[in-house]
């Protein structure tokens, strides 16, 4: 499976939140944080942009440690 090409900003945000990230600030890009289990945090920084394109994804999803398969299982049925 690929990653879109332009995704809808709101769509990946909601993907994003099921896997446990909150925002916890936006401005001209949107900063994210997910607490761990075993108390670790894992920050992620993301464009504002309303579309984003499947290169962007790739590497949200390298930032947060999310394989491709499973964050675009999760985006398909947000």
């Amino acid at each position: 499976m690929k990653f879109p090409h332009d995704a809808p900003q709101r769509k990946v945000l909601k993907t994003l939140e099921a896997f446990g990230f909150v925002v916890i600030r936006t401005g001209n890009h949107i900063s994210l944080v997910r607490n761990g289990p075993d108390g670790t945090t894992t920050p992620l920084t993301m464009p504002n942009h309303p579309k984003l394109k499947g290169s962007t994804l790739r590497s949200i999803c390298t930032q947060a440690g999310i394989p491709r398969e499973e964050f675009l299982r999760v985006y398909e049925r947000v």
